[in-house]
């Protein structure tokens, strides 16, 4: 079984909240971190069809029978336990008692904020980190293709077979459970281009027009693939540097090896000369910070900066007021243009200091204050 970073932070918070949810992408190893973290727990799954009409039908009476706790896993498929849940936390005192997962953001906000807010706790967890894969893959290339989820590792199932089948699942099942959507052709249409957009600014007319709907449609589409952890936006800094400042979010994957499946590579050796390397490259070390800060339970406020004339951060990281630059690079070799926008950002801000990710394997710290750091040796 995989160790996972996060279950310190899960152990820390069931010590300190009445109930834990637990979210983040189907198959991400959810089930797998709160039964390894709570083996005494009795394990319940409301995806089973028997278990979600007792629930439905008499939630006192199954409430009644998980008087000690219990782990509820996607509990989102059956929201009307969540008010008789809130009676029993504001009678109990006891921490921790009740674990719950959900792999649909939106319908589990949803319903805790009506029943639960303020009671629990949240802890985000997604695919596997760097850091988490015991036998990492030598080659990058490898290690995009493969992407992050656990039983592409544990139980060794070929990437390829496993995305396909886990795309179909998602766009057949998951997504029918938020919208009716009539057509789910152009529905995955829109998925398929939104992976080819990695890194770029979100156009929604532009997609609009290529995918066949409105731009109402389609902002509703994202949020609903942001809201099933498939896909999440970048915001852009809004601190006035520059007045002529891009002020639209890009998009990018909670899982690289996903992104790849959706715009048709099935051999990691199609990957060293494809165009969307560096992007996909950035989408990587862009998850893979948001992965370090999740794991320890923190916020994570990420960023990129981009003005008119095109100088731009990759991404820019902010903690307890202080902004850390971070250029990302997916060649291995370093050259004097990495820096480039490092120097820029330095100058309109009056700061020093920076750092270049990239894909090659040696460190550096240079006199100028820029740090050069291997995607492997990644910490934050």
């Amino acid at each position: 079984m995989i160790q996972r970073k996060a279950k310190q932070e899960l152990l820390t918070l069931a010590n300190q909240f009445k109930a834990v949810v637990v979210i983040g992408p189907r198959q991400s190893g959810k089930t797998t971190l709160v039964k390894d973290a709570f083996p005494d727990k009795p394990y319940v799954n409301f995806e089973n069809p028997d278990v979600r009409l007792f629930a439905s039908e008499d939630p006192r009476g199954f409430l009644a029978n998980y008087q000690d706790g219990a782990i509820f896993d996607e509990v989102h498929r059956s929201p009307d336990m969540f008010s008789y849940l809130q009676e029993i936390l504001d009678n109990q005192k006891e921490a921790g008692k009740y674990i719950l997962t959900g792999s649909n953001n939106f319908l589990l906000q949803e319903n805790i904020s009506q029943s639960l807010a303020g009671r629990v706790a949240y802890l985000q967890l997604l695919p596997l980190s760097i850091d988490e894969i015991k036998d990492i893959p030598q080659s990058t290339n490898q290690l995009m293709y493969n992407g992050g989820y656990p039983a592409i590792y544990d139980q060794l199932i070929p990437a390829t077979k496993w995305y396909a089948n886990y795309i179909q699942t998602y766009v057949e099942r998951d997504v029918r459970q938020i919208l009716n959507i009539g057509d789910l052709n152009k529905f995955e249409k829109l998925l398929r281009l939104c992976a080819g957009r990695i890194g770029q600014l979100l156009n929604m007319s532009s997609l609009a027009v290529e995918v066949g709907v409105d731009v109402k449609t389609v902002d509703s589409w994202l949020s609903v693939l942001e809201a099933g952890f498939v896909l999440f936006r970048l915001q852009p800094y809004y601190e006035n540097y520059n007045k002529r400042i891009v002020k639209m979010p890009k998009l990018y994957f909670y899982d690289i090896g996903l992104a790849w499946a959706l715009v048709g590579i099935n051999d990691p050796d199609q990957i060293a000369l494809h165009p969307f390397r560096g992007s996909f490259f950035e989408n990587l070390v862009i998850l893979e910070v948001k992965k370090q800060f999740l794991n320890r339970g923190e916020t994570h406020n990420l960023y990129f900066w981009r003005d008119s004339n095109g100088s731009e951060i990759d991404l820019l990281i902010k903690q307890s007021g202080q902004i850390q630059p971070v250029e990302i690079k997916s060649g291995q070799t370093i050259i004097q243009g990495y820096f480039k926008g490092l120097v820029f950002w330095n100058k309109i801000t009056n700061t020093s200091g920076g750092t270049v990710i990239y894909d090659g394997i040696h460190r550096q710290n240079r006199s100028s204050g820029f740090s050069v750091v291997p995607l492997r040796e990644m910490r934050f």
